[in-house]
C-alpha cells in the first residue's frame, strides 16, 4: 500500500492552496483519512480528518479555512487551504486507516510529506 501526496508550496499569507493524496495497492477498503502537520521544532499535529463516510474533523486552528474531503471510489483526500496564515507553514502529511486484502483489521499508513510555506 502507497500513499502519494501532491501539491503544497510558497504562497502568500492569505491565498489558498490544496493538496490531494491518493492511496494505492492491495486495499481492501478505507477507513478514516486525514492531514497531519509538523512545523519545524514542533510536534505532529492532526490538521483535519474525514470518515469514509464523510464526518468531518478539523483542529481549531484551521477551522472556516481548510475544507477536507475524499472521493472513495478513488482511494483520495484533498485538503483546501483557504486564507492561509504563516503559522500554517509546515510539512503536511497525509494519513489513512487502510484494511489490506487477506487482513483481519486496518492499519495506518502515512504518505510523505509535502512542504507548504507561506509568507510574504
Amino acid at each position: 500500500v502507497q500513499l502519494q501526496a501532491s501539491g503544497g508550496g510558497f504562497v502568500q499569507p492569505g491565498w489558498f492552496l490544496g493538496l490531494s493524496c491518493a492511496a494505492s495497492g492491495n486495499i481492501f477498503s478505507i477507513n478514516a483519512m486525514g492531514w497531519y502537520r509538523q512545523a519545524p521544532g514542533k510536534q505532529r499535529e492532526l490538521v483535519a480528518s474525514i470518515t469514509s463516510g464523510g464526518s468531518t474533523y478539523y483542529a481549531n486552528s484551521v477551522k472556516g479555512r481548510f475544507t477536507i474531503s475524499r472521493d472513495n471510489a478513488k482511494n483520495t483526500v484533498s485538503l483546501l487551504m483557504n486564507s492561509l496564515k504563516p503559522e500554517d507553514t509546515a510539512d503536511y502529511y497525509c494519513n489513512a486507516d487502510i484494511r489490506t486484502k487477506g487482513s483481519s483489521r486496518p492499519y495506518k499508513y502515512w504518505g510523505q510529506g509535502t512542504q507548504v510555506t507561506v509568507s510574504s
